[in-house]
C-alpha cells in the first residue's frame, strides 16, 4: 500500500473560470483532500501547461489531476509532470500526440449535436448566449445558466489550435465521466476518446456541466482515482 494520494488539482475548460468547480471542492476538502484549482488563462495551451504545472509544483506530494472539456487537453499535456499519479477525464478532450480540440471536434459526427461556437471576435471565441443553456449547461436552473452564458471567460483560438506534444494517458492511470446528455462534445466521442486512452469509463446522465450539477458524482470519481493511485505507489 503507497501513501495516501490526498493532493487533487482541478483545471477548467473554455468559456469558465475555476469558480465552477466550487461544489467539487468542498466536496472533497470536506473529506480532507487538498484541492488547488488552476485559473487557466485559456489563451494558449502552451499557456494554460504551464498555468497548471506551476499549481502541480506547489503540491506536497503525487497529484490526481482532473481536467474538464478543454481542461482535458490541458491536462493531457501537463500531466507528464512527474508528480500525476492518476487522470481523471470530465466530459473531456482527450486528445493523442498531434491532435488538437480543433481536429477532435471536426471529427465529431455531422447528424449530432454541434457546439455553438462563434466566429472568432479578435482571436478569440464564444458560445452563443441563446443557446448556452441547452448546449452546456441543460441540468442547471435557467438562471444560473444565463450568468455562465453572461460571464463566459474569452477563449483563445490559440488554445484550440495547438497540438498535443506527448499525451499523459499513455503512461499515467486514467478515468473518465461520460456524460450522457451532453450537446457539446458528444457522447460517443467522449466513449471513443476514454476507451483509446484505456480510461475507466463512469458514465452520469447529465449535461456537459455536470461538474457542476452533479458535484458528488465527480467528487467520488476523483475518491476512485485517488485511492487506486495510492494503492500503485
Amino acid at each position: 500500500m503507497g501513501q495516501a494520494l490526498r493532493n487533487v488539482v482541478l483545471v477548467h475548460g473554455g468559456f469558465v473560470d475555476g469558480s465552477s468547480w466550487q461544489g467539487v471542492y468542498e466536496s472533497l476538502s470536506g473529506d480532507g483532500f487538498r484541492v488547488s484549482i488552476v485559473q487557466n488563462p485559456t489563451v494558449s495551451l502552451q499557456g494554460d501547461d504551464e498555468a497548471t504545472r506551476q499549481i502541480i509544483d506547489a503540491q506536497d506530494g503525487p497529484v490526481v489531476l482532473v481536467g474538464h472539456s478543454y481542461g482535458g487537453a490541458v491536462i493531457t499535456e501537463a500531466g507528464t509532470h512527474p508528480a500525476v499519479a492518476a487522470l481523471v477525464y470530465i466530459s473531456a478532450f482527450a486528445p493523442d500526440q498531434g491532435e488538437s480540440v480543433n481536429s477532435l471536434i471536426t471529427g465529431f459526427p455531422a447528424a449530432g449535436p454541434q457546439p455553438p461556437i462563434l466566429p472568432p471576435r479578435d482571436g478569440f471565441l464564444f458560445l452563443d448566449r441563446d443557446k448556452f443553456h441547452a448546449a452546456f449547461c441543460g441540468d442547471l436552473p435557467a438562471a444560473q445558466a444565463a450568468f455562465m452564458a453572461d460571464s463566459q471567460v474569452p477563449w483563445g483560438v490559440d488554445a484550440t489550435a495547438q497540438t498535443i506534444t506527448s499525451p499523459a494517458w499513455r503512461t499515467k492511470p486514467s478515468w473518465y465521466l461520460l456524460t450522457t446528455e451532453d450537446h457539446m462534445i458528444p457522447p460517443a466521442a467522449q466513449r471513443t476518446m476514454a476507451e483509446r486512452a484505456g480510461a475507466e469509463v463512469t458514465e452520469a446522465q447529465g449535461s456537459h456541466a455536470a461538474y457542476v450539477s452533479q458535484p458528488a458524482a465527480v467528487a467520488a470519481l476523483i475518491r476512485r482515482a485517488a485511492t487506486a493511485a495510492s494503492i500503485r505507489q
